[in-house]
């Protein structure tokens, strides 16, 4: 029997906050990222605002020639990566290419990282989409810098993560859309169960609040258009939605094997039970009308955990605050839960955060573990009016204590990509 992945460390960097804790505190209190946006001038656009991380400094995280051949959605990961590392108790190894601080008390015994046994799965979505945008607009002028190239790849943040630790295990990267940081959870399990590796680095980065990205996103017509009211326009699963909040940011975990984690009395912040993913093959950027391969995504998952729809307490949605995707993910969950989905606590953390594309997936998993942790559930906020075809029980504006012994995180993304992750309290 394969041995179970526990979750020993959580780092963030969100337009909630620049670390864990304020991101969840911030959470709970229903409190909104969103506003103008600061990046560019965005006064031509439909929409003129985002969920910008706000206060980041890349350089009190990386100097040097580091710095300068990084992208942001890189330097986010690097960061929530060490935040991660110290709250587990771990440490970087003596070939690590970055200082990781030393690791708290209560996180563990401070063990240096195994080199060949730890690996890192970083995923994203958008990737260097700012990087390469910039280099477009200069090149009439001048060449591209050296840095360009390597800079905007979807695999810098995992082997920049593994450069900074020091570590030669497996490191992997996926592009999966909006699913792609739940998938990383996922990806990690399946190295650590399969014995490929004793901890894994893992979870989702995107940076990509940039004119044409947004410009593109509104064209479609995926952006909420509210401008008069930044904080009220993600508005998941309420019937005067009219689209999502773009977002950024990164949220890494840190997964071990259970025998690793106990070797070294590390503190367990949840057990990662199982996870599933599966594909629509129906349209680009729709979700398939009835949900069908979303809800085989759920029931898939929930097998692959052990865990019976019953048990699910809390279900971390995908909730984009889009017409389509709310009522499939909504019908999806009734398919897969059957009469225990009238008893599960549904909410987005897209209402607050935005939509961090890449992270948005890590972020709802963070969001089920920490719910499982502090036995609260964030709140679905700017949920007034409910639409018809939603009707589950979507915490709305409110935070909610609760027991949650078993938590799922979804994450849809373009494509039809669908995956679920399954957290369960640790025994």
């Amino acid at each position: 029997m394969a041995e179970s992945v526990v979750i020993t460390g959580i780092g963030a960097v969100t337009p909630l906050g620049l670390d864990r804790e304020s991101t969840w505190a911030a959470l709970l209190a229903g409190r909104s990222g969103a506003g103008p946006i600061t990046a560019f001038d965005a006064s031509r656009l439909p929409t003129k605002f985002a969920a910008e991380v706000k206060g980041f400094d890349p350089a009190t995280v990386l100097e040097g020639k580091r710095l300068r051949r990084s992208a942001r959605f890189t330097q986010f990961a690097i960061s929530a990566a060490r935040e991660a590392i110290a709250d587990a108790g771990l440490a970087a190894t003596a070939d690590a290419g970055g200082a990781v601080p030393s690791p708290p008390p209560e996180g563990g015994t401070g063990v240096t990282l195994d080199p060949d046994r730890t690996g890192v799965v970083i995923n994203a979505g958008v990737a260097g989409f700012d990087t390469i945008e910039a280099a477009s607009l200069i090149l009439h002028e001048r060449r591209p810098g050296p840095y360009f190239v390597a800079s905007s790849l979807t695999n810098m943040p995992a082997c920049e993560v593994a450069i900074d630790l020091g570590v030669h295990g497996p490191v992997t990267a996926s592009a999966l859309a909006c699913a792609s940081g739940n998938y990383a959870l996922v990806e990690a399990a399946r190295l650590i169960r399969s014995g490929e590796a004793d901890v894994v680095v893992c979870g989702g980065t995107d940076a990509g609040v940039t004119e044409s990205l947004m410009s593109g996103l509104s064209v479609m017509g995926a952006l909420s258009k509210r401008n008069d009211d930044p904080a009220a326009a993600s508005r998941p699963f309420d019937a005067d939605r009219d689209g999502f909040l773009f977002g950024e940011g990164s949220v890494i975990m840190v997964l071990e094997s259970r025998s690793h984690a106990e070797r070294r009395n590390a503190r367990v912040y949840a057990v990662m039970a199982g996870g599933a993913l599966t594909s629509d093959a129906f349209h680009v950027s729709a979700p398939s009308p009835e949900g069908t391969h979303a809800t085989r995504a759920i029931t898939r998952a929930l097998a692959n955990a052990g865990v019976d729809p019953s048990e699910i307490d809390y279900i971390c949605a995908h909730g984009t605050s889009t017409k389509a995707n709310d009522r499939t993910e909504t019908m999806a969950i009734h398919h897969a839960y059957g009469e225990s989905a009238a008893n599960i606590a549904v909410s987005s953390p897209k209402s607050m955060a935005g939509h961090l594309i890449g992270a948005a997936g890590a972020l709802g998993a963070m969001a089920a573990v920490l719910a499982i942790r502090d036995a609260e559930v964030p709140p679905t906020i700017n949920l007034t009016t409910p639409d018809p075809d939603c009707d589950l029980d979507y915490v709305p504006n409110v935070a909610r204590e609760m027991p949650v012994r078993a938590a799922a995180a979804h994450a849809f993304g373009f494509g039809g990509q669908n995956c679920v992750a399954v957290f369960t309290a640790d025994k």
